[in-house]
């Protein structure tokens, strides 16, 4: 491990603790508005009694249950097919840049709504893998294994390229890319292709800052000589801001459009999400669009 990496792995593990109590927060907050991820299915668990309906086979009536009163009910049982779901978070050097100090970088929020969704899967029954590690991949089972979960996000490199399927990931997995998705869109398609050509129904969730997206809004606005830098590079001077502003925005919403375009022909979903948003809302989203279809 390079001397950057190694302060970067001690600085994550320091805010490790709070962060896995974030988490498991807003996990709560959004698990209290929906159901379950159970489902009826070939299982052994118990799940519901429901109505007999018009089709369904006279031999699964639970005659005992239908006994209590003048109906006839079906005895359900749970789905228990456990589905294994990939999650991946951009590590590169623009997640760490903000325009504000009053919120969080778009690495701090990516990290967040990766914890916080390991969260809900775990709790769910689910398994959860970490891409883009330098060591190997494992699955993580069980609702105690999410500290193991984000204590694997130090071994993430500063890197924005997209994963390369893992050989070990079952086949029809599901996986979550949460970053900026700024790269040119011809190397998002590719990679996209090749993670969808595995295959796996991927989830895009792209994180932005807000005056990134937009050069400032109302009185954060910016104007006049500025230079705009990102990492360790150069940067761009911009001698008026407010001569680029509406081509910036417009180059912007066509880059997410393209990057819609991307998604929806692998039959993947995109879901955009600004650092002055409440995670809750992007994980309540992502969480349903992880529901069974």
């Amino acid at each position: 491990m390079t001397t950057a990496a190694a302060l970067r792995a001690e600085a994550l593990a320091a805010r490790l603790p709070p962060l896995v109590v974030a988490a498991d927060r807003v996990a709560s907050t959004v698990v209290q508005g929906v159901h379950g991820r159970r489902r009826a299915g070939t299982g052994d668990a118990f799940w519901q009694f429901r109505p007999f309906l018009p089709g369904d086979q006279p031999t699964r009536v639970d005659w005992r249950q239908s006994a209590k009163s003048d109906r006839l009910f079906i005895r359900e049982t749970e789905w228990e097919a456990a589905q294994t779901v990939a999650l991946w978070s951009d590590a590169s050097l623009s997640m760490e840049h903000v325009f504000g100090r009053d919120r969080p970088t778009k690495r701090e929020r990516a990290d967040l709504l990766l914890a916080a969704l390991a969260s809900l899967l775990l709790r769910g029954g689910e398994r959860v893998r970490l891409m883009g590690g330098t060591g190997p991949s494992r699955s993580h089972a069980g609702r105690g294994a999410l500290p193991g979960v984000v204590r694997g996000l130090a071994s993430i490199g500063k890197s924005g390229a997209l994963p390369a399927p893992d050989p070990s990931l079952p086949r029809h997995a599901r996986i979550v890319l949460i970053g900026d998705f700024l790269a040119p869109l011809e190397e998002i398609n590719a990679a996209v292709a090749t993670l969808a050509g595995w295959p796996l129904q991927g989830h895009i969730v792209q994180v932005l800052d807000p005056d990134e997206a937009t050069l400032g809004e109302g009185n954060r606005a910016f104007s006049g000589r500025v230079r705009f830098e990102w990492g360790a590079t150069e940067g761009v001077l911009v001698p008026r801001v407010e001569s680029v502003r509406g081509e910036y925005q417009a180059r912007l919403a066509r880059h997410r459009e393209g990057l819609a375009g991307i998604a929806s022909a692998y039959g993947w979903t995109l879901l955009t999400h600004r650092t002055d948003q409440p995670p809750e809302s992007a994980l309540l989203a992502l969480w349903q669009a992880l529901g069974p279809q």
